[in-house]
Parts: C-alpha cells; structure tokens; sequence
C-alpha cells in the first residue's frame, strides 16, 4: 500500500502544477528618424526694475534772510536758463552795500592823495602802502555786499521745469530754505538697485531698456563701485536715448546682462508630453531609452533642455504612439 502511494504522489504533483507563460512574440523594429542634441552659448540677461531720472535736478534753497516779494512758481512751469524766479528783500543788505561804496570812496581819495604827496616827497612811502591797504579792503567789502545783494535775486541754474514750490509772496526766508525743486527736460537717465550678484560692468558700455514694451539702446554712465549693505545692490545711472519718449519718475526695465550660459537644445519634435510627464526617447546600441526630461521653453524652432539629456546624444523625433523602452529601432533618413 505504501509502494502504491509514493508511486501515484509524483502523477499527483504534476497534475496540479500551473502551466507556464507562453513565450511573447520580440515586437519588430520600429522605423524612426532621429537628431542629435546639440549646445549654444547665449547671453543671459536679467531684468530690473528701474525709474527714469533727469540729469539736472536741484532743490534750490534761499541764501540769505529775507521777505519774499515776488515769486514766479508754479509747478509744471518751464523755466529758461537765468530766468528770475524768486525776489527777496533784505534791506540789511542794502545798506551794508551802501556802507561799503561809501568807505571805497573815502580809501580812494586817500590812495590818490598819498600818492601825490609822496610824488612831492611830503609823505613816506609806508603811508602809500597802508592807504593801499586800505583801498584793498574796501573794494572787498564792496564785492562782498554786492554778493550778497545777488543773493535775494533766484534764478533758474539751468532750463527744465518747475516740480515743486515751498515759497509764497510774504513768506520770510533763512539761510538753506527749501524755495523750489527744478528738474532738467533734456537729458534723462534710468536709475536702477542691479543686484550685487550680477556681473559689473565698466561706465561708457551699452546696456539696454525696456520702456513701455519699446526696447532702447542706453549707455551706462554711472556705477556704485560698492554695495548697500541692507538691499546688497549697486546704484547704476544708464543715460537714455535723446529722442526717447519719457518723462521723469517713468518706470523702466534695465536689462543687465547676467554673463554667458551654455543651453542644450533639442528638435522641438523630439519632446512628447504624456499626463504631466515631457518625455524623450534616445537611441543607444540599437534601442529607443526612455528619458523623463525637463524643458526650459523654446529658441529657434528646438526646445531648451534643462535636465534629461546631455549634447550629443542622438534622440528619436516625431515620436511613433507605438514606441516603448527598450524596442529596437532602425534608422531612415
């Protein structure tokens, strides 16, 4: 009985196995045409944000005491060179002025007079001297009130436009008032914070802006050789184009350049996007590879690989639904 079991147990085993996978029929070679990643060294460039600015610009302030008399402000007013603005009135002044005359007169006539009795041998040549002195003194006391007389006429120091006004008729001035704010309409530069960690670069270079969606080509008059310490940024002044259409506190784009990047770039057809995944299929030892890459956008007609592939490798384009990893592929023009 027992020789009858252990010669039915193997019959039993086999019987109960599960039959194996039957063999898959090797998918046949796909027909692809192909490219190669190549590289490009581009110019990188760094937008920032920028003001428009005027070359000449002054808060003018006043000079002396005074009482204004009559005021010419007005904001938005455009000025000429020169033009009188402001008028005080220091009557202080005036008679030190007239003090001043009257004490040069006086030392001319004793200049005169020693002269001509040292001429007559009458006088010593010291007393000459001292009443030279004398006349010297006084024409600089003369210059100086008549300086200061100047002082109560302000005048526009260069032609531009009224911004800003702090003084009325009757108002009393004192030595570094504030009486108007005059910016220049001639010359304009753009003003910009450019991050320390961008490349500097050296005055007189172009450099180009963006200004209402119109690009403009700028020459950097200006750079901070040293970084604020709290936004760690240079301050650059870019001289505009003189036909430019704009106007002070506009703002603008600075387009920095950022230095040089090498790109690897692929045929726009060789990228495939599957759910959210952009795939590329590459060909090695006869077989199309899966890659997952990343794309950084597109220049001229081939798309920018940021991650996934390196230059040089050849890549399948036009993708056929039908490709997998690992297939097997010939190449066709």
């Amino acid at each position: 009985m027992m020789r009858l079991i252990l010669l039915l147990l193997p019959a039993l085993v086999t019987g109960c196995a599960r039959p194996g996978p039957a063999p898959v029929a090797s998918a046949p070679a796909a027909s692809v045409r192909v490219a190669v990643t190549t590289t490009e060294t581009v110019a990188q460039i760094r937008p920032v944000a920028g003001t428009v600015r005027p070359q000449d610009r002054a808060v003018v302030a006043a000079r002396v005491m005074g009482l204004v008399t009559q005021s010419k402000l007005a904001v938005g007013r455009p000025v000429a060179t020169g033009e009188l603005l402001v008028t005080l009135e220091a009557g202080e002044i005036s008679a030190r002025l007239a003090q001043a005359r009257a004490t040069l007169q006086q030392a001319e006539r004793d200049f005169a007079r020693e002269r001509s009795l040292e001429a007559q041998g009458a006088t010593p040549a010291e007393s000459v001297r001292s009443a030279a002195d004398r006349l010297q003194l006084a024409q600089a006391a003369v210059a100086e009130a008549e300086t200061l007389l100047s002082y109560t006429r302000i005048t526009a120091p260069f032609a531009g436009v009224i911004t800003a006004d702090f003084v009325k008729p009757g108002d009393l001035t004192a030595p570094g008032q504030p009486l108007f704010a005059l910016e220049g309409t001639s010359r304009l530069q753009a003003e910009a914070a450019v991050p320390d960690s961008l490349p500097a670069l050296a005055p007189g270079v172009a450099v180009n802006l963006m200004l209402d969606g119109i690009t403009l080509a700028g020459r950097l008059a200006e750079i901070s050789p040293s970084a604020d310490i709290a936004s760690r940024s240079r301050l650059v002044r870019i001289d505009l184009p003189a036909d430019a259409a704009a106007r002070s506190g506009q703002f603008v784009r600075v387009l920095w350049p950022a230095g040089d990047e090498t790109l690897i770039l692929a045929p726009a057809g060789a990228v495939s996007v599957l759910g959210q995944m952009e795939r590329v299929f590459v060909v090695a030892e006869g077989r199309a590879r899966l890659r997952l890459v990343k794309t950084g956008g597109s220049r001229e007609g081939r798309t920018v690989i940021l991650a996934g592939l390196e230059a040089g490798e050849t890549v399948v384009l036009d993708l056929p639904p039908a490709l997998r990893d690992g297939q097997t592929v010939e190449l066709r023009p």
